[in-house]
């Protein structure tokens, strides 16, 4: 498995991360098939595992996620980086943005006990809240930062004006925003070049188009490009992204273990520039 570094001064982390998501919301497995699929991952050299508190079904079953993945680690937590996020609610199993400062400050203390953890390795803040100022925000995980509850601060579904509002304020180290084949906005809007330009990792979500999403890609132009490679599309979506920006590392999700394994055969993948070209001219235009 290639390695990345996490941000300018993390630890060097698989290039491919996991994104647990699916093993918590609606559709979920049984928990004995989610906690194989985390440790598949593990065993095939993924280190780094995405979660959030907001992963469950609803309200009463928030923390779900981060629960699941403790358990899948247990006797393995040294050879993980977990990144887990705050700042989303699920009343009645809808998913609502909540970046007050006491709340963020709140759901930090009930993710460490949920992880099980006196530290949190990155902590991200969900998405920007248009009823708070986002220093606000931030200025909370910067505190909490200062207070040795968190080593890592990250952002989620940011502009570069929100990444550079908060860098005045504490260390970024991660940017995790949506990208995949058909929706390619990062390309365009500058989020990708600056996290490249300034040595911030750059977590790409959904990279398959999230659950009504990922069948699609059996369906367009890339999927011949993969069948001439002899790897499934997902693989060689994949693989484009690792291409493309030295900074990203995918977080593709899986609810069975031959899922996993196919997603971290892409770190073995090695696309030239041409291959490149190849693969985005099936891709629908940005």
């Amino acid at each position: 498995m290639q390695v990345r570094k996490l941000g300018p001064d993390g630890p060097t982390v698989s290039c491919i991360g996991l994104g647990t998501m699916l093993l918590s919301i609606s559709g979920r497995p049984p928990e004995d098939q989610g906690i194989r699929v985390i440790q598949a991952a593990l065993d095939h050299g993924i280190s780094l595992i995405d979660t959030a508190d907001c992963y469950c079904y609803d309200h009463n079953d928030f923390h779900h996620n981060e629960k699941l993945v403790l358990k899948a680690l247990k006797g393995r937590r040294e050879q993980v980086t977990i990144m887990t996020k705050v700042g989303c609610r699920r009343p009645g199993g809808a998913w609502t943005i909540d970046a007050r400062p006491e709340y963020l400050t709140e759901a930090t203390h009930n993710c460490l006990k949920s992880l099980g953890v006196d530290t949190i390795d990155l902590l991200a803040l969900n998405s920007p809240d248009s009823r708070v100022p986002f220093a606000d925000s931030v200025g909370a995980l910067a505190r909490l930062r200062e207070q040795g509850k968190i080593r890592h601060v990250g952002l989620c579904n940011a502009q570069v004006s929100h990444i550079e509002e908060a860098r005045a304020i504490v260390p970024i180290t991660s940017v995790q925003n949506r990208w995949h084949p058909q929706a390619r906005e990062v390309e365009k809007n500058g989020v990708l070049d600056y996290c490249k330009r300034n040595q911030i990792t750059f977590f790409a979500y959904s990279p398959f188009g999230g659950t009504l999403g990922a069948p699609t890609l059996g369906t367009l132009k890339l999927a011949e490009q993969a069948r001439r490679r002899r790897v499934s599309p997902y693989r060689l979506v994949l693989a484009w992204m690792l291409a493309k920006s030295p900074v990203c590392i995918p977080l593709p999700g899986a609810r069975r273990v031959e899922s996993i394994v196919d997603s971290v055969l892409a770190a073995d993948m090695e696309l030239d520039s041409e291959a490149v070209k190849a693969v985005e001219a099936t891709l629908p235009p940005r």
